[in-house]
């Protein structure tokens, strides 16, 4: 009788795990942990699996290509991941390395369906810019290939990241309306789309709590969405009001600005406003918005050589390298007014 040929999908289901752990257990590559492997191993000793020492000894041919993915909405902020698009680039060509990019979609995105370069392993390592969806993620990392994440972090998210210094960023800018004499500071953002804006909404609590300083939770925006009329609405709905706001990003920095003066206030002489990012709505806003400003081609150069050492040193401890932030004080921030109409 014939031997039945034993595969990598039968030790899979014998261990209840997916074919690709499977794979990269036996092929010495990350994404699995030690324990894994060796039981992987011992699983398919035990079930007569024959693999080749050769091949699982042997290094992957390289493809001199990487993978940059994002969802549409980041592809769409062009003034803000653009940049970082552009240093990416950059980076590979002086590499000699081609890029792949490919848009995720929602219907892609909820449905787990990967770019067709990652079915088919044809990339050396994947670059994920901003969010996509934490299972989404989850799903590149299960292929095995070398990733690193850009401007994004979760803690069911095991990968390298390059990341702004959110918390500190967020404190310096808080810090800066308080050295001006501010002692009533407002918060506004959303803090549940992304864990950048939570980060800065904590370097805003560090700063108000260094300086003694309370926190009215009234002021406190964390639900607030890039649209004037809801600006405004919340705007109208306080009781009282601070002498000066942090917004999480120069987007609402743009729109708070303009609500309080289509509501008869003065930009900085009845509140200052300060935002994050520098974009180019900080720098066309009239007044001129102070903001964070955080250097996007650092995010590519360094990117690109995390994961190529990420692709050298698969077994290696996650990194997360975080990028400094420069407060650039522009027209909308200014002493406080004595009389806060």
């Amino acid at each position: 009788m014939k031997q039945l040929k034993v595969t990598m999908q039968m030790i899979a289901d014998t261990l209840h795990i997916s074919k690709n752990s499977v794979s990269q257990a036996l092929t010495g590559k990350g994404g699995v942990s030690d324990e894994t492997r060796q039981l992987v191993i011992e699983t398919a000793q035990k079930l007569g699996y024959r693999y080749s020492e050769t091949r699982k000894n042997r290094q992957p041919e390289r493809s001199g290509s990487i993978a940059l993915i994002a969802s549409d909405f980041a592809f769409s902020q062009r003034s803000f991941f653009g940049e970082i698009y552009l240093s990416i680039e950059q980076e590979c060509s002086k590499r000699g390395m081609t890029l792949q990019i490919q848009s995720v979609n929602p219907q892609a995105r909820d449905g787990l369906v990967l770019p067709s370069f990652l079915q088919n392993q044809s990339v050396d390592g994947v670059l994920v810019l901003s969010h996509i969806s934490t299972d989404y993620i989850n799903t590149v990392l299960a292929t095995g290939i070398p990733t690193v994440l850009i401007d994004h972090h979760h803690p069911r998210i095991h990968a390298d990241c390059i990341l702004t210094n959110n918390r500190f960023g967020g404190y310096d800018a808080v810090n800066h309306l308080i050295r001006l004499g501010h002692k009533q500071i407002g918060f506004w953002g959303n803090v549940s789309f992304s864990p950048s804006y939570q980060e800065r909404l904590e370097g805003y609590h560090m700063a108000m709590n260094e300086a003694g300083l309370a926190v009215n939770p009234d002021w406190l925006v964390k639900d607030a969405s890039e649209e004037s009329t809801d600006v405004t609405d919340k705007f109208l709905r306080m009781t009282s009001l601070p002498t000066a706001w942090f917004c999480v990003n120069d987007g609402l920095g743009f729109l708070l600005i303009s609500s309080l003066q289509q509501l008869g206030h003065k930009v900085p002489d009845d509140f200052s406003v300060c935002s994050f990012d520098n974009g180019q709505l900080s720098r066309i806003n009239t007044p001129t918005t102070t903001t964070m400003g955080v250097d996007l081609s650092k995010f590519g150069q360094k990117a690109i050589q995390q994961l190529f050492w990420r692709i050298n040193n698969p077994s290696e401890p996650y990194i997360e390298i975080l990028l400094p932030t420069t407060l650039i004080e522009r027209e909308s921030t200014s002493k406080p007014s004595d009389d806060i109409s």
